[in-house]
């Protein structure tokens, strides 16, 4: 992948959720939520503090993430889809 994220925001990998129901009833793509998991693909060098300073990325490359519903710029590259986000965007690490 080509992409390289700027200061605190963070490349993810959307995860798609499966479309098809534990009954076995197929989900319609205009149905579906939009998905708010991914695993993190490229990391920023982190914002620069008051001091000039670097502050330490929270997640890592290979993180699964959960984000905010409308947040980050969606990106399509190579049929993949991606998002861009900032790191406040991220709301929890999937464990």
């Amino acid at each position: 992948m080509a992409l390289k994220p700027l200061a605190d925001r963070i490349v993810i990998k959307v995860i798609e959720d499966t479309e098809q129901t534990s009954g076995g009833i197929f989900i319609p793509d205009s149905a579906k939520e939009k998905p708010q998991k991914g695993e993190v693909v490229a990391v920023g060098e982190g914002k620069t503090n008051e001091k000039g300073e670097k502050e330490p990325m929270e997640v890592k490359v290979g993180d699964i993430v959960l984000y905010a519903k409308y947040a980050g710029t969606d990106v399509k590259m190579d049929g993949a889809e991606y998002k861009i986000l900032s790191i406040k965007d991220a709301l929890a690490v999937v464990l």
